[in-house]
């Protein structure tokens, strides 16, 4: 067996940016990847990681969680590799199913609509033929990929969706530690990341870096901006008006829709009809079949609690739904336009008491940080091919209920880790620079942009 000291790491998506997360670590001639996403701003084949680059089949890809940005351009990479094994939890396992085979649905559509000639990228049967391939592996069980390296790989609990892990790969001479997305705060339903503790060397950390421009020092805790929440959605339905909350089919609108019924039971929120999308309820179920990776003090309501939001793109059952006090939590949570958010933001946005509140991460590019931002009087467009909406909604705000870390954490994690290299990722460029500044701890230290080749020594 060849040993392996030096690593070098290409950056296929995800680098100097959020979106498309793909790396491929290179091992004395085979390669491995981790995560392989798709990038939520762009388009066809302009969203996709640089799979081109890769020359030969890699041994293995790694999933680190079933967000889009993390898993969306699987498929594509099996039409070109078809026997690349891929490991994640089996959680992510499940969720990557969903999450899949909805975005063929929402591509059709699309294809439909907008006439875009390449969609769908990928179809059923390509997201069949990837599910097959993965192999589901139990959080903290070491298991080995053969390769001409010896490399062990652990799924290491990382707190920011369902199933979600950092993954450690370790080789003889090189240890390496991929954060994925994490979270170092308890939600409403999933446990904070744990302080490291491990004595293992690790030589290479690479980490995301989303609120490292972002102190949470600025921003109240989880549990009072959930109040804070709690509070804004009960003054709107007091003026009989409907509160729509953009929001993530995974994670978030777990999260949220529990945390609102526990408001509801505590009396902070009128018990008024909680509606939430399709995608947000199939994942749902999911959520429901492996609580043992919640905490252990997570109250999972039952599903059939929140009403189904149905086809808002029908105008009738759009006006059914908002004609009375209501909780709708819908995707996109970064209400990119023709998705449901979108859908009802037009809608309410041309009355004045109706409330939108954002939970989650706001692309500065969004159609959702625009309105936000936006001043009554201006017009957006919420569907493409449509006539711009005048701005008549005041109550549009932004509550802090991420589950990535803020930059502090990310901080003293890479301070207990005390790796000799860190590789900063998937962040904006402000998040990355406060972090190569403030975050290095004295590392060798890369902030690579998509397509760059480093070079990472044990």
């Amino acid at each position: 067996m060849s040993t392996c000291r030096d690593i070098t790491l290409t950056v296929l998506g995800g680098g100097g940016e959020i979106g498309a997360s793909c790396f491929q670590v290179h091992l004395n001639g085979s390669s491995v990847l981790l995560d392989c996403g798709f990038h939520p701003k762009k388009e066809g084949f302009d969203a996709l990681p640089q799979l081109e680059r890769i020359r030969e089949a890699p041994k293995a890809l790694f999933v680190s969680h079933g967000h889009h940005d993390h898993i969306g351009s699987i498929p594509l990479l099996l039409r070109r590799f078809p026997n690349v094994k891929i490991f994640s939890t089996p959680p992510t396992y499940r969720i990557m199913d969903r999450m899949l085979h909805n975005s063929v649905t929402v591509m059709e559509t699309v294809a439909r609509e907008r006439g875009i000639e390449a969609y769908p990228l990928f179809n059923h049967s390509d997201v069949k033929n990837a599910m097959q391939c993965l192999r589901p592996k139990d959080m903290d069980e070491p298991f080995m990929v053969p390769m001409d390296v010896p490399l062990e790989v652990e799924f290491l609990y990382a707190g920011h969706v369902l199933g979600s892990a950092s993954l450690l790969l370790r080789t003889p001479d090189h240890t390496l530690l991929y954060t994925g997305d994490i979270c170092e705060r308890p939600q409403e339903l999933m446990d904070g990341l744990a302080p490291w503790t491990s004595q293992e060397r690790i030589h290479t950390l690479i980490i995301e870096s989303t609120h490292g421009a972002t102190s949470e020092a600025e921003y109240p805790s989880y549990e009072a901006e959930l109040l804070r929440l709690g509070e804004a959605i009960a003054a709107v339905l007091r003026r009989n008006g409907c509160v729509l909350i953009p929001s993530f089919a995974l994670g978030r609108t777990q999260e949220v829709i529990n945390a609102l019924a526990r408001l509801q039971e505590e009396g902070l929120i009128p018990f008024v009809p909680i509606h939430v999308s399709g995608l947000g309820r199939a994942i749902y179920e999911i959520y429901d079949q492996y609580v043992e990776y919640l905490k252990p003090d997570a109250n999972l309501r039952p599903l059939d609690l929140f009403e189904r939001i149905g086809n808002v793109f029908d105008p009738h059952l759009l006006e059914s739904l908002v004609s009375r006090p209501c909780i709708i939590v819908a995707t996109s949570g970064m209400m990119f336009p023709n998705t449901p958010s979108a859908v009802i933001a037009e809608r309410l946005v041309q009355e004045t008491h109706h409330g939108i509140f954002f939970v989650g991460y706001l692309d500065a590019d969004s159609l959702g940080y625009r309105l936000l931002h936006a001043q009554p009087g201006e017009k957006l467009q919420f569907q493409t091919g449509q006539p711009e909406v005048e701005i008549k909604l005041e109550n549009i705000q932004r509550f802090y209920l991420s589950s990535h870390a803020f930059r502090n954490c990310l901080r003293r994690f890479i301070e207990r880790v005390n790796p000799k290299n860190v590789v900063f990722v998937h962040g904006d460029p402000d998040a990355l620079e406060w972090m190569r500044t403030n975050g290095a701890n004295g590392c060798h230290t890369f902030v690579p942009n998509v397509g760059d080749t480093v070079v990472l020594r044990a």
